[in-house]
């Protein structure tokens, strides 16, 4: 059995990928944002150790494209923007989140049967 603390990870490991597809849905980020964003919602702070190898992941599935730019200040900076293949998955999983998340609620009792 897994210590409370563990099961938030695991759940955050399984979701975490699709949350930074949606992340990119109004527009290209850059990877220091991302972990500001992520960071802002409790349950979802990462580190950019965690969240490079997970976009190089997302980069070799085909599900986000990157682009160097210059930044105002400091070394060029790479962007990270959602392929249709990208949009393609983030549809999906919201489908397939929607049906489980509703089936989980309705068995552990945190929605009405």
């Amino acid at each position: 059995m897994e210590a409370p603390g563990s099961l938030s990870t695991a759940l955050r490991r399984g979701t975490l990928e699709f949350c930074v597809l949606a992340l990119m849905e109004d527009g290209e980020q850059y990877g220091v944002e991302l972990v500001r964003r992520l960071g802002s919602e409790r349950t979802l702070t990462t580190s950019e150790g965690t969240l490079y190898p997970l976009l190089a992941r997302l980069r070799r599935a085909g599900w986000v494209e990157t682009t160097w730019r210059e930044s105002p200040s400091g070394p060029p900076r790479r962007y990270y923007a959602l392929t249709r293949q990208g949009t393609v998955a983030l549809r999906h999983f919201r489908e397939e989140w929607t049906d489980f998340r509703d089936t989980v609620d309705r068995i552990v009792g945190t929605r009405p049967a």
